[in-house]
């Protein structure tokens, strides 16, 4: 991995690409993951390769091998957003497709809202209207991550997260401060302000994301996809999902040009 400085911390991405003119696209992966787990172990950038696209993924703040500040303000959804952001100038890519899933499609908006400029199209996984209405995943999984040992958590997801956070060898201090400092909503004004094409994408059995159709009611360019019988954990690596993706990629009317 490559890393770049931003706002005093180190992050660390992997850029690729088989085509050298293939278009970029950015994957932001979610809470307690990263680039590898997210994406390469589900075959996402090696699908995205094959279909010409220049992809570049990184380890948000507190996760894999960027710095994992202990400071709850430093995981505000709006810096990490601000990371992705910085990441696409330091790559001087002028416009991308962005795609994130779970905390990773939060950022995402964020980006899109933020930062219209940089992002050409926008894909939330695993994040339906919570993204309105709810702060995502439940602070209890940050008790989870500060307790003794995995015996000690009885919270049942709580549970489920301690376990992959530790096959991960994740700093657990780190994503504790996480789940605290990401726990931002976007207005409904705000949501209406983006107004680049998204699309939603979320597993019928996924009781964390929220409605994916709701959200995409909230937008004036978005549509839903629903990835049948999936939960929120196995939805990223779903072929209805990744066959939806790349067909809305391919459908996107602006050429990039001479913009990366």
């Amino acid at each position: 991995m490559q890393q770049f400085i931003h706002n005093g911390l180190s992050l660390s991405y992997i850029d690729q690409c088989q085509n050298v003119d293939g278009d970029p696209v950015l994957l932001i992966h979610g809470f307690a993951s990263n680039h590898a787990v997210n994406w390469l172990n589900t075959l996402w950038v090696k699908t995205l390769l094959h279909a010409g696209r220049r992809v570049i993924v990184f380890d948000n703040r507190g996760h894999g091998q960027s710095d994992k500040p202990h400071e709850i303000e430093a995981y505000h959804t709006a810096r990490m957003a601000e990371d992705a952001a910085a990441l696409l100038e330091h790559l001087n890519i002028k416009k991308a497709d962005v795609m994130g899933y779970s905390m990773g499609a939060r950022i995402t908006a964020f980006l899109a809202a933020s930062r219209p400029d940089l992002v050409r199209s926008a894909v939330f996984g695993g994040l339906g209207i919570h993204l309105v209405d709810g702060v995502g995943l439940p602070l209890g999984i940050a008790e989870a991550m500060e307790a003794p040992g995995l015996a000690d958590v009885t919270h049942p997801m709580g549970r489920m997260f301690r376990m992959f956070a530790e096959s991960t060898k994740s700093d657990l201090n780190a994503l504790a401060a996480c789940i605290r400092g990401s726990r931002q909503t976007l207005e409904a004004n705000q949501l209406a302000q983006i107004q680049c094409p998204v699309l939603v994408c979320v597993g019928t059995n996924d009781t964390v994301a929220g409605d994916p159709h709701a959200l995409a009611a909230a937008m004036p360019n978005a549509k839903a996809v629903d990835i049948t019988g999936r939960d929120h954990n196995l939805a990223v690596g779903d072929k209805i999902y990744k066959q939806a993706v790349l067909e809305f990629l391919d459908n996107q009317e602006s050429p990039f040009n001479d913009n990366h």
